[in-house]
């Protein structure tokens, strides 16, 4: 048997009250299978000769069909579910992370800092080239004599600086001021690298945001049609309140995902060198992109790109360098001197003068103990090139579990598991909209998508985040390293 009503503004649900009454007053078990038929405008109720099992108990009252309740009782809950891929990403014209980038080289004061450093060093190396000043100053000799001796002149003394010390000098400088500008190198990277983590992580909290907001949609509009079939006896007090505590915790993740929100742009404004930064659209996505990393791959690109390696080869130089200077120390430097008496009473007032040319003897002091550090320091200079080696691949080692692990939840999610939920979330619709589920089981399908996309934005940013950090040559943190300060 099968009854199809009009839905029309005539037309209400006492119909099908009357009919439920009049076979029950026979003696009949009563069955029924609800469609709803949105692109027709009907509802249909089919009546079999056997029970049928459903989800629902009738209306107690007939019922003014509009709003919230029509939709739910006639379309189904269609306009209050999130459809599979809602909260994709959609392409904004906004903010990109190239601007950002800009912004924070030219902004971030440990850059800045750093350019100092490097500045402060060259200017060291050019004063450590340098020759000795000469002095000069009066001599004035036999004082005391009555006229009879008395030498009034003119002294010059200059000290000659031998076996290249001062190139040396500079040179040592020279290498300092390149491993200073490879601090810097790395600086600006730590800082590039910060400013892309934190454009990826407030492209997530965008999301999260929205996909939170939508949620607490849903939730207000199921509260709504909950209150509405209670107060027709259609569902329990328990119900009700079910829906009431869905409101509360899509309002406490909206809540969280805002603060999650300003918290990242606080960050991104701090790395820039910027007071603050307003919210605003970013143009770009989580997706990751690029070719497959490799463990081996990333470990020789790091050992041969780092600016950390660079550097450490600078420094090996510069101690190379000390050595040389400490072993020709032990050369003496000559100085000479030079006397013009403009008056000698000695010789009748006549003008004479003098040269002294003098150098000290390495008899005691030949430098053995200056000699000997600066060999320990090419030394472990050495050493400390296998040693930044070594760290860059335990530094590497879980970042790259990392990278691993999130590339294998990305893949799973979207071959597997998305596809998955949004087919039940489907199902369960569909099985609403013909009864044969309760009003809290599509909340608790509708609940577990929701928790399965933030779980896949959780991958995405891990996945970005690890990406980056191997791309930036695992420098980050930008305000937590300590650049070299200048000797």
């Amino acid at each position: 048997m099968r009854l199809r009503l009009e839905d029309s503004a005539g037309t209400n649900l006492m119909l099908v009250l009357v009919i439920f009454a009049t076979m029950a007053l026979h003696g009949r078990v009563l069955g029924q299978q609800t469609r709803r038929s949105a692109s027709r405008g009907a509802l249909i109720v089919d009546l079999p000769q056997s029970a049928v099992q459903v989800a629902a108990k009738p209306l107690a009252a007939p019922l003014k069909r509009s709003g919230t309740i029509h939709r739910f009782l006639v379309e189904g809950p269609k306009d209050i579910v999130v459809a599979p891929g809602s909260v994709a990403p959609e392409p904004v014209q906004g903010l990109t992370v190239e601007v950002l980038e800009d912004l924070a080289s030219k902004s971030n004061p440990s850059i800045l800092r750093a350019n100092a450093q490097i500045s402060a060093a060259r200017g060291r190396a050019y004063q450590v080239g340098l020759r000795p000043n000469p002095e000069i100053g009066m001599d004035f000799q036999q004082l005391g004599s009555e006229g009879l001796a008395e030498q009034y002149g003119i002294m010059v003394r200059q000290e000659m600086v031998r076996g290249q010390k001062l190139q040396l000098n500079r040179s040592i400088v020279m290498h300092e001021v390149a491993a200073l500008e490879q601090a810097w190198a790395a600086q600006r990277q730590r800082v590039i690298t910060d400013v892309r983590i934190a454009y990826v992580r407030a492209l997530r909290a965008a999301r999260q945001v929205k996909l939170s907001q939508q949620l607490m949609k849903i939730g207000l509009q199921g509260l709504e049609v909950s209150k509405e079939l209670l107060s027709v006896g259609e569902i329990g007090r328990a119900e009700l309140l079910q829906a009431e505590i869905e409101v509360e915790s899509a309002g406490i993740l909206l809540q969280n995902a805002e603060n999650h929100q300003m918290a990242v742009w606080r960050e991104l404004a701090a790395v820039t060198g910027q007071a603050s930064l307003a919210i605003q659209p970013l143009a770009g996505d989580l997706t990751a992109s690029g070719e497959d990393l490799q463990f081996e791959q990333s470990l020789q690109e790091l050992r041969t790109g780092s600016p950390e390696v660079a550097a450490v080869f600078s420094e090996i130089e510069r101690a190379r360098c000390n050595l040389r200077r400490q072993q020709i120390e032990a050369k003496p430097n000559v100085t000479i001197q030079g006397l013009i008496n403009w008056r000698d009473n000695g010789i009748g007032g006549d003008p004479d003068g003098a040269i002294t040319v003098a150098l000290p003897l390495p008899l005691w002091n030949k430098n053995e103990g200056a000699i000997r550090e600066a060999r320990y320091q090419l030394n472990a200079a050495q050493h400390a090139l296998s040693q930044v080696e070594l760290e860059l691949k335990q530094r590497l080692t879980p970042v790259f579990e990392q990278y691993g692990n999130a590339k294998e939840e990305v893949r799973r999610y979207e071959e597997r598991i998305l596809p998955k939920v949004a087919e039940t979330l489907e199902l369960t619709r569909k099985s609403y909209e013909l009864g044969q589920v309760s009003f809290n089981s599509l909340l608790i399908v509708q609940r577990t998508y929701a928790n399965t996309q933030i779980a896949h934005l959780d991958a995405e940013e891990d996945l970005r985040i690890a990406q980056l950090k191997i791309s930036g040559m695992l420098l980050s943190g930008s305000f937590g390293s300590r650049i070299p300060a200048t000797r």
